[in-house]
């Protein structure tokens, strides 16, 4: 069996917020979460706040990158809600994403830094009771 290889995908992306933005941002981000918990792919959202900074930092993990695109499709309105209180710094890929996913966070268009980590050994274990 090989070990090595996943189709899931972890991303992290940095945000920047802007001044005078953060309770806007704040429910922005509150609206997104709840969007997505109840009809979004991810198998894990979770958002971190570093307030003396000005950072957030979203961690969103996928079974697979057919999950990403549906993710793309149907929070797109609440990606930009976001959008409009920050700016993303750095978006970090964990794993190995499609072609269509890699088309979609081509780094030679975004306005910051896009990074791909292949996988190396791993694995996620089910939510629940053990």
């Amino acid at each position: 069996m090989d070990t090595t290889h996943s189709t899931t995908l972890l991303f992290h992306n940095t945000m920047r917020i802007t001044d005078g933005h953060l309770e806007e941002f704040r429910e922005a981000i509150r609206r997104a979460v709840d969007f997505t918990r109840e009809h979004g792919p991810q198998l894990m959202v979770e958002v971190f706040l570093d307030e003396e900074r000005m950072l957030a930092h979203s961690f969103q993990l996928y079974a697979d990158s057919e999950s990403v695109l549906l993710h793309w499709k149907l929070s797109d309105p609440y990606i930009q809600g976001v959008m409009e209180h920050c700016e993303v710094r750095a978006f970090e890929v964990y794993g190995e994403p499609s072609r269509a996913v890699l088309d979609g966070l081509d780094p030679a268009r975004a306005d910051f830094p896009v990074t791909f980590h292949p996988r190396m050994a791993g694995f996620t274990r089910p939510l629940g009771p053990r």
